[in-house]
């Protein structure tokens, strides 16, 4: 757990008597949360040919981004709770474990708890958080365990009570790069930029010489009104 730093000894010393009078609240598996089968939080490895999964109405975790951070940000303090780790807290169908079988120098292995990254494992993840979490969806949950915090990153934006800023590690990484030469190069600084499109005015039509690039068959010339574009771009990131 990470306490803010700004926070003084006595936010300190009534957060922490918080925590310790309702630590029996806090669920360290999924077994340790009252109300929520087991087994319908449990990872099935699906391979057969025949399978279709089936079409179910299910409510997202993460929303539309920029509904999101207008959403979070104007706010004093921010708590962040990390759902990457719950990952580990949801068992493999015991059936299917063979099935994650790995091999390495040290041997031959299987997970018995849903890895990060396996087929199907987030809408699995997905599935477990609608559940327990269904009050709070849309509403007042986010990610990362920092307590009572005036800052934070979410989805590449820093939100505080000042309202919602571009992320600043990002930024110095993008004020860096040098001309593409190339269409995914290309591709990939529009797609950085375009994501903080929502703090560049006529975005777009700043990036007409650039994307133009990208249409099929276009010839690939960076020209001087493609390098103002990228240099203007840049300038509005930073």
């Amino acid at each position: 757990m990470v306490i803010s730093f700004a926070l003084s000894t006595v936010e300190k010393t009534k957060l922490l008597e918080v925590h310790r009078n309702h630590k029996r609240v806090i669920a360290w598996s999924i077994a340790d949360i009252k109300g929520i089968d087991s087994s319908f939080c449990t990872h099935k490895v699906l391979m057969e040919d025949e399978f279709k999964p089936s079409v179910q109405p299910q409510r997202r975790v993460n929303p539309n981004i920029k509904e999101m951070l207008e959403r979070l940000a104007g706010y004093e303090y921010y708590c962040f709770l990390d759902g990457f780790f719950g990952y580990f807290q949801i068992p493999i169908a015991p059936e299917d474990q063979e099935k994650t079988t790995f091999t390495c120098p040290y041997g031959t292995f299987a997970y018995k708890r849903m890895p990060f990254g396996l087929c199907n494992a987030p809408a699995t993840f997905q599935r477990c958080m609608t559940a327990i979490f269904h009050e709070l969806i849309e509403d007042s949950m986010e990610e990362k365990c920092h307590f009572m915090v005036k800052e934070g990153i979410i989805l590449g934006h820093k939100v505080s009570g000042s309202g919602i800023e571009v992320d600043k590690a990002k930024i110095k990484a993008i004020s860096k790069l040098p001309y593409p030469t190339n269409v995914k190069a290309i591709r990939s600084f529009l797609g950085h930029a375009s994501f903080y499109r929502r703090f560049i005015k006529d975005f777009s039509q700043i990036a007409h010489p650039m994307t133009h690039l990208l249409v099929k068959d276009a010839s690939l010339n960076f020209s001087e009104e493609c390098i103002q574009a990228f240099n203007t771009l840049k300038c509005e990131l930073t």
